[in-house]
């Protein structure tokens, strides 16, 4: 009921909520039917695995100083609404791909897809202050991020079983169908002329070049810190090990599809409990916050290390639901962070730098993955998860010196003074 009173009081979020339900639940379809097809094109090979997630991260490492400035110069819900028509578009060239001789046409039209996904997704945390009342802001973040956790349940299952008795292509036409229908719904969304014309007044007032947006984040501590979350995290990226182990140690269906839907299910679970559970301790402030991202990167640990014990199914999805846990709590409160410390006119490069840094770590963790896996052999994936639980420490342990330098900087300074001036007067 509390997030149900948080879309009656910001009509305009609802909106955007409606249309994001019915985008995710396509994006799943995709995911499970491109993951299992590539699986099954290459012979299970672990580094084909990686490429093709590649194919999906790398792309906001090359755009992302463009797409920051585009959200922050021109109309939000614009972007939003051609990349949404342009992704319907784009998604019915995998049926391309029917031989393994064709799955350069997945690495191909997926690079394209994430091209575009890299300038819808800073340009839909850039518009949500501007679409809820500020006592709603963490509810409203929260409500989407538990909207993602919560169709990744439902639209993998779906995805999987959808495709073992549809097929391929039914489960990509329905992914570009709600492409389609989710950027019909955002043409309705009021974004108005007052906001646009701010943003407007102020980008021609102020340098908003990419460069100028780094320098803001290289002199607030603050906002450094929020953009590390995302980054730290994703050192220890879960696609690639999720693929292997249900490709070929957990199989069920024809390829693996069905253990592969049910995996990203319990992800999803796990995702979707953890911020309301932990929102019943969270005051709104960004100090609260730093330290529930604590958490965060606790259970990101204990799920790697669980992975790595998993002999049977059950246990994996233990250990998958804990890693959710964890990811889906510094997901959601680094998002708010980001918004609370940065002005409107810097909320696009803010977010395009938060992309490009969880981007560029998961290509890492993917490479490693991906190479592991042909190096060792898929029998021990399960040593692979348990050393990258060991990796995840690192992060553990800057985040904490982080939360204790800023927290020691801000007893003597509150808060907003400690920011620039452009931001505390924002």
């Amino acid at each position: 009921m509390r997030y149900w009173q948080v879309l009656k009081r910001n009509p305009e979020l609802a909106k955007m909520w409606l249309a994001q339900v019915i985008s995710l639940m396509g994006d799943w379809f995709n995911t499970v039917v491109l993951s299992t097809l590539v699986a099954q094109y290459s012979n299970g090979s672990g580094l084909a695995i990686s490429l093709f997630l590649m194919a999906r991260f790398v792309p906001p490492l090359f755009v992302g100083p463009f797409t920051g400035v585009i959200v922050d110069r021109f109309n939000r819900k614009t972007v939003l609404i051609l990349t949404n028509f342009l992704r319907a578009l784009v998604v019915p060239l995998f049926l391309l791909a029917n031989s393994p001789d064709m799955l350069w046409v997945i690495y191909g039209v997926t690079i394209i897809q994430f091209c575009l996904s890299a300038l819808f997704e800073p340009a839909q945390s850039a518009i949500i202050p501007s679409l809820v009342k500020e006592e709603d802001l963490v509810d409203a973040n929260t409500l989407l991020s538990i909207t993602w956790s919560s169709m990744l349940a439902i639209g993998a299952v779906l995805g999987g079983v959808f495709a073992y008795f549809f097929g391929v292509q039914a489960s990509l036409l329905a992914d570009a169908a709600t492409f389609l229908l989710a950027g019909a719904l955002t043409v309705w969304v009021k974004y108005t002329p007052e906001q646009r014309q701010k943003i407007g007044e102020k980008a021609k007032r102020e340098d908003t070049s990419f460069g100028e947006g780094v320098r803001f984040a290289l002199k607030t501590p603050q906002m450094l810190a929020g953009l590390f979350v995302k980054f730290g995290q994703s050192f220890g990226n879960i696609d690639t090990l999720l693929t292997v182990f249900a490709t070929q140690i957990f199989i069920m269906g024809n390829n693996g599809e069905v253990s592969l839907g049910i995996f990203y299910s319990v992800f999803g679970v796990g995702a979707f409990i953890a911020p309301l559970l932990m929102n019943w301790l969270n005051d709104g402030s960004v100090a609260r916050m730093r330290r529930l991202v604590i958490v965060g990167f606790l259970a990101l640990c204990l799920g790697w290390v669980l992975l790595g014990n998993a002999a049977t199914m059950i246990l994996a999805c233990v250990a998958i639901f804990f890693r959710a846990i964890g990811g889906s709590l510094n997901w959601t409160y680094s998002t708010i962070i980001i918004q609370k410390t940065a002005p409107d006119n810097k909320l696009g490069r803010m977010f395009s730098l938060d992309w490009m840094g969880f981007h560029l770590a998961t290509v890492a963790s993917t490479l490693a993955h991906g190479s592991l896996v042909d190096l060792w052999g898929a029998e021990r994936v399960r040593d692979i998860a348990f050393a990258t639980g060991i990796v995840s420490l690192l992060p553990l342990g800057i985040w904490l010196c982080t939360v204790w330098y800023l927290e020691k900087r801000e007893v003597t300074q509150p808060y907003y003074e400690s920011l620039p001036v452009s931001v505390a007067g924002d």
